[in-house]
């Protein structure tokens, strides 16, 4: 089955899409993901030079430069809408066949598609098969799923979810989730200098180190060290693609083993569903609502989200702080010397004075309902996402 079919485009369209737009983006795709720029945009700018056989930027005429720059960006402009309308197209299908049947298809975030994959066209083949039904939605349709259970005691259960809540790709998880993953997981402990990963082989498992550091490797070549906390192995899964590099144990180490379905199935699904409820979330609150798609997800990204109970003194007053909260549920207020200066419901936001003016807390903020949850961002991140918005967020009275 193509991975056009379905779409609500004439036959020469989809014809076109497969034959000429489908491998460039691919291979531009891969090229960014490999290299992972810090200013995408300007990296694809320059890889579209270079495949389109133009001067580096800051060769020849400054008019003409500018003027190719600006051809260059709406021709990505162009390829960006084509494939936001291809989502968007297939995404309002789904949820309309929702409603016919239970079944439902996941959205893939992609990472990395290391260069090592492009061997040849018959090692390419599932790679390719991955970008494409990811960019068109049809990859890793959902099916019955069950599970393993790897018995454990309350003191492993403890030990492995302490670790797993220090790595981001599982911070989405509902407790809930977190129990099945917990049993799912099989502990692997490894010796030193023992071989856990061999590159271009098929993977189906991604390991959690609970202990120890592992070297990944491009030959001889450290290309970088995994230690406590870090999860490797997840690109196999990502993509369907063989292992993209050697990776071995520098030292005794203990590892936690997930298999692939029990990751696209809990995992993955589970983060999709979290930032597609951030994202929606983001937009009802005041001083995000008008920013970009792109800022808003990279702010979906940042954000962990925290429970209290009622009473829970969340910040507290002349301590330091260190983070920026947003009000998802409930209701909170602020109280300064013992007197209560300020109510914070859904979509109100706190925290923001002591970062923006690296001062102790003005106020305390306490819960005033039964329950509240709240989105939490790291000064790092509040900083260098909304640090633009300072004057807006800082014309509060208290935080």
């Amino acid at each position: 089955m193509s991975v056009v079919d379905g779409l609500p485009f004439s036959e020469d369209k989809k014809q076109y899409i497969v034959d000429v737009l489908d491998p460039i983006l691919e291979e531009m795709v891969s090229d960014v993901l490999t290299s992972m720029p810090q200013v995408p945009i300007d990296f694809m700018i320059k890889w579209l030079r270079k495949r389109s056989g133009l001067p580096a930027a800051g060769t020849g005429s400054g008019e003409t430069l500018r003027a190719k720059n600006k051809a260059l960006k709406e021709e990505l402009d162009r390829a960006h809408g084509v494939m936001t309308e291809v989502v968007t197209t297939l995404k309002n299908d789904n949820e309309a066949k929702k409603e016919e049947s239970d079944e439902d298809g996941d959205d893939d975030e992609c990472d990395e598609i290391p260069e090592a994959f492009k061997k040849s066209e018959e090692s390419l083949g599932r790679a390719r098969q991955s970008v494409s039904a990811e960019a068109y939605g049809q990859w890793n349709q959902k099916k019955a799923f069950t599970p393993p259970n790897y018995p454990k005691n309350d003191g492993q259960k403890a030990r492995l979810q302490q670790t797993l809540q220090k790595c981001f790709m599982f911070a989405a998880l509902e407790q809930k989730e977190m129990e099945i993953i917990l049993m799912a997981m099989k502990e692997t402990p490894f010796k030193a200098a023992e071989q856990v990963i061999k590159e271009g082989e098929n993977g189906d498992y991604l390991f959690v180190i609970e202990k120890g550091q592992l070297d990944c490797m491009k030959g001889d070549t450290v290309v970088k060290v995994v230690q406590e906390g870090d999860v490797f192995g997840e690109l196999a899964l990502l993509y369907n693609c063989p292992r993209a590099a050697d990776v071995v144990a520098k030292d005794e180490c203990v590892c936690w083993r997930l298999d692939r379905d029990t990751f696209n199935n809990i995992v993955k699904e589970a983060s999709v569903k979290q930032r597609e409820r951030y994202d929606k979330f983001l937009k009802s609150v005041t001083i995000l609502a008008n920013i970009g798609d792109y800022e808003r997800s990279q702010i979906c990204d940042a954000l962990k989200g925290e429970t209290f109970a009622k009473g829970a003194v969340i910040v507290k007053q002349d301590e330091p702080g260190d983070k920026f909260y947003i009000v998802e549920e409930g209701s909170l207020y602020a109280e300064k010397n013992s007197e209560k200066v300020m109510d914070y419901k859904a979509g109100d936001y706190f925290g923001e004075l002591a970062l923006l003016k690296n001062q102790p807390r003005a106020a305390s903020v306490i819960v005033g309902s039964e329950n509240a949850k709240v989105l939490s961002m790291s000064r790092s991140a509040f900083i260098k996402m909304l640090g633009p918005l300072s004057d807006l967020l800082s014309q509060k009275s208290y935080s």
